[in-house]
């Protein structure tokens, strides 16, 4: 059976290591370097691939296709596309990342090079609160502005989450005098409330991700980013891939099996605030 091949949950390979990656892919084979160190490789062929998973918050160097990263990403039956757009890139909070109207410029050629908006989710994750000037700020208002720009390219699944204040990121936090603020879950439910009725305006569907608290309100289900039966179904051909839960991932995370290609030693320099992944650049 093929494998669905993520690139990458833990660094944003597209936006950074364009060159890598398209070399890899170009190769057939990935060098991939895991947490303790170890090197392994994973196969890359076409005929091992069931679909191809790309993750980013700046998908600029496939649309323009340097280091031929298009071009080769061509050879698989599927591409898929999470595209994360929070509204604060350019900010304190996300400084190396696009600045929303730059994101958005990108839906559609993004939907041209899946093939299909089906084969493109927007991620509006993580929702930040914060203290700043004596008073508190969230990005939670950017989805109004962001929902109807998804629904007017034919876009129809969003997942968000409310951002986890894991160790490392409360340390960075307080390293920049960040001032965050984690409401209580009621709150969090309220505000999923909020994003939920802009989602049903605008036909959307609101999935959440890993926080299934969340799935009491009406309108939001549990999301699988990584979805087999739903990658089956877009598939060209049909061909049947693992629907199997992904025991490497956290225990409310619903995606299917996958092989991520992301190594450690890639350290993303999105330098977000918030980040629990691979952040060693932006603790500097």
């Amino acid at each position: 059976m093929k494998k669905v091949i993520s690139a990458s949950r833990r660094s944003d390979v597209v936006a950074f290591f364009p060159e890598w990656l398209s070399q890899s892919v170009q190769r057939e084979k990935a060098v991939v370097f895991g947490p303790s160190g170890h090197k392994y490789s994973v196969d890359l062929s076409p005929e091992k691939v069931h679909t191809l998973v790309l993750w980013s918050k700046d998908f600029s160097n496939l649309i323009k296709d340097r280091h031929s990263l298009l071009k080769n990403i061509k050879k698989y039956d599927q591409i898929y596309l999470h595209f994360t757009i929070t509204g604060l890139g350019g900010t304190f909070i996300e400084k190396n990342s696009p600045p929303p109207g730059d994101a958005v410029r990108q839906l559609r050629e993004l939907i041209n090079i899946a093939g299909s908006p089906a084969r493109v989710s927007v991620r509006f994750d993580p929702v930040v609160f914060w203290k700043e000037g004596g008073g508190f700020c969230s990005n939670i208002q950017f989805f109004e502005k962001l929902a109807p720009e998804i629904s007017s390219c034919g876009i129809k699944d969003v997942r968000f989450s409310f951002v986890q204040w894991y160790g490392k990121a409360k340390k960075r936090a307080l390293k920049h005098n960040f001032h965050y603020r984690d409401p209580s879950e009621g709150e969090k439910i309220e505000a999923a409330r909020y994003l939920a009725d802009i989602a049903f305006k605008w036909g959307l569907n609101l999935y959440s991700c890993s926080q299934n608290f969340l799935t009491v309100v009406e309108g939001i289900n549990q999301s699988s980013c990584i979805d087999g039966a739903f990658l089956q179904k877009l598939h060209p051909g049909k061909e049947a891939v693992s629907l199997r839960k992904d025991k490497s991932q956290r225990k409310e995370c619903r995606c299917t099996e996958s092989v991520d290609i992301g190594s450690y030693k890639q350290s993303c320099p999105h330098a977000c605030l918030y980040c629990y992944a691979n952040p060693s650049l932006g603790d500097s």
